[in-house]
């Protein structure tokens, strides 16, 4: 550690004291030079989450994101209760969190999504789709539609 008063690159720790909280240890060191006092704080360097979305483009995975995304684009107006999209987004985060890298694509993340809309709600799976799956035309939709109609 470098003293701020001095430059020296050695010291020596002299007390050690972890927050209250344990997220933190406070630790006073002695420069071996001028021989002056400081204070440092050492905590977990945590590697945000990420999101790579379809461009390529990294994010930080925001749960509260997906969850205000959810109720408005899918789930507004429609019976399907914010503990139903709470445990959606759950397993969501836990899939991010389960990935060796530390992220996941949208698209696999857009599947789970769907694959739970759809059995929660059909009109929300139906405007969840409608977005996610950027259908060219009308015919693409009616297909979707229409295998939505055989599964019941």
């Amino acid at each position: 550690m470098k003293c701020p008063f001095c430059g020296h690159l050695e010291d020596k720790v002299v007390d050690s004291r972890e927050s209250r909280e344990g997220d933190v240890i406070r630790r006073r060191r002695e420069c071996l030079d001028c021989r002056r006092r400081f204070t440092s704080y050492e905590r977990i360097d945590e590697i945000p989450y990420m999101v790579v979305k379809k461009d390529g483009s990294r994010e930080k995975f925001d749960r509260q994101k997906l969850l205000t995304g959810l109720l408005k684009a899918s789930c507004e107006k429609r019976p399907v209760s914010m503990s139903q999209l709470e445990t959606i987004v759950n397993e969501l985060e836990y899939f991010v969190q389960e990935a060796n890298d530390r992220e996941r694509g949208t698209q696999e993340l857009g599947e789970i999504v769907m694959e739970r809309l759809r059995s929660l709600d059909k009109v929300a799976y139906v405007r969840f789709a409608s977005v996610y799956l950027d259908f060219k035309d009308i015919k693409e939709f009616m297909a979707e539609l229409r295998e939505l109609l055989k599964v019941k």
